[in-house]
């Protein structure tokens, strides 16, 4: 597999977030996303390649796109998907963190020459695919209500996820204020002795002195 350059950026959580870009065949793009645990991430991606003839982007049906989605902090390989160059991906994440989404292209030479243009739209929270399949058959009401727990179950999944990373902090800083305080007591302890050994050091020393 030929090895390609990386470009990491950074997309907002919880929202749909909607950007194009330009990039070489050759290249990775990856988009780092952070998100709770359990929340469903629904992409929807479009490519188009750069044509000398005709001096525009065009749709080529032989242009496909690879999509990998990776936990960032244990390396874990959520999915790997090549579709189309018109395609959607979706994934839900198994551990709070953040995520990268990385785009390729399936041309692989380092000699390639194309110029891609790839629009890229991420909705984190909800799959809009199972909504609108679901207004089918229940009222707009009800709808409306799914609509709404899904959003607070996104809020304390991510409250929730909040909770954990300031138990976190916490602990840790108590651990810190704790290794200062031994430190400080050890520092204190060491004076202290020193201390003593010099006083009986000079105690010792002027007894002699006047024994002579």
């Amino acid at each position: 597999m030929v090895s390609r350059p990386l470009l990491w950026l950074s997309l907002f959580a919880f929202g749909a977030n909607g950007l194009h870009f330009y990039m070489d065949a050759n290249e990775k793009r990856c988009f780092i996303e952070e998100l709770p645990t359990d929340t469903v991430v629904e992409g929807h991606y479009r490519g188009l390649e750069w044509n000398e003839k005709d001096q525009k982007y065009i749709e080529n049906p032989e242009l496909g796109i690879l999509v990998d989605i990776d936990e960032m902090d244990t390396g874990h390989q959520v999915t790997k998907t090549k579709g189309p160059f018109d395609g959607r991906f979706t994934f839900t994440s198994h551990v709070a963190g953040d995520h990268a989404i990385c785009l390729s292209t399936n041309y692989t030479s380092w000699f390639s020459g194309t110029h891609i243009r790839l629009y890229l739209d991420i909705l984190v929270g909800h799959t809009r695919a199972d909504s609108e399949h679901d207004r089918s058959h229940v009222s707009d009401v009800a709808n409306a209500v799914r609509d709404l727990n899904q959003k607070l179950d996104d809020i304390r999944r991510e409250q929730q996820y909040q909770r954990e990373r300031e138990a976190d902090y916490r602990d840790l800083s108590e651990a810190t204020n704790s290794r200062a305080v031994w430190y400080s007591i050890m520092q204190i302890v060491v004076l202290l002795g020193t201390c003593v050994w010099q006083m009986n050091h000079l105690k010792h020393f002027f007894e002699d002195r006047k024994l002579r």
